[in-house]
């Protein structure tokens, strides 16, 4: 009964990624941080190199947005050196679909949410079908709440990778809002997940988390007297409660550079 689940779960998640065509509009960008980051399983933390492949793209039934994070840190741990990291998460706006207004008071539609998290070193792959509604609230250019179930279909230790997982469910608000002051652009951005407690395949628990990641952003392009929207620079606060399932809590400030083609 738990694999007649998790199969379907899993073409749910198959569905959504194939319904997507080639996007509209969109934009990509590359960013840049610098911090120390922890290993929680080690309780050993490095210098920290972290470089991101990000696009967000709209198109005529919904949008989709992505991200690759090549890490890198100082040590010789088995953690975070040279891995490659990323999730996908293509939607289907319920109101582009129907052709009509979709909203309930400051929610302004709904949409069928896919997803797959994948990650290199660790070996770990996870479906994220769910759902999602986008709220219209002044000054933010998107506001989403996502919920979404956690499919695990990781191959395991016996391959080499991770332990699997139990499924688990995901709670995760991400949002956008630019302003000026003083003549210049700033922007705040990023995301605030909960990852549910699960199960490992040798009957330990994996901790549920919190993890908090906040960008504030300075455009240097129009400070620097160039043109705006290209190039900003600012800070990325992480904050990381339980990190990976651990008992670790990790709160950090990371330099960013962010380079938007």
């Amino acid at each position: 009964m738990k694999l007649r689940k998790r199969l379907s779960a899993g073409r749910l998640a198959v569905v959504l990624l194939l319904a997507v065509p080639a996007a509209a509009a969109g934009q990509t960008e590359f960013q840049l941080q610098l911090g120390k980051l922890a290993n929680p399983f080690a309780d050993t933390g490095h210098g920290t190199v972290v470089v991101t492949f990000q696009n967000a793209a709209q198109w005529s039934w919904g949008d989709h947005f992505m991200f690759f994070d090549y890490t890198a840190d100082g040590g010789s741990d088995g953690f975070n050196e040279k891995d490659l990291y990323g999730e996908w998460y293509p939607s289907l706006s319920l109101g582009k679909i129907s052709g009509s207004r979709v909203s309930i008071g400051a929610i302004r539609d709904f949409a069928l949410l896919g997803g797959v998290n994948y990650g290199a070193q660790a070996k770990a792959l996870k479906y994220t079908p769910g759902f999602r509604a986008s709220w219209g609230i002044p000054g933010f250019t998107f506001l989403n709440t996502d919920f979404a179930r956690m499919v695990d279909a990781s191959s395991g230790v016996d391959n080499g990778g991770a332990p699997a997982t139990g499924n688990g469910w995901m709670f995760d608000v991400n949002w956008l809002a630019a302003w000026e002051m003083l003549g210049q652009t700033f922007t705040f951005t990023g995301h605030a997940e909960y990852i549910s407690a699960v199960t490992d395949e040798f009957g330990d628990e994996v901790r549920g988390w919190i993890l908090a990641q906040p960008q504030l952003t300075l455009d240097l392009g129009r400070l620097l007297g160039g043109g705006g929207g290209r190039l900003m620079s600012g800070i990325e606060y992480q904050y990381w409660r339980n990190k990976l399932g651990t008992e670790v809590t990790e709160s950090v400030v990371q330099f960013l550079v962010v380079w938007r083609l």
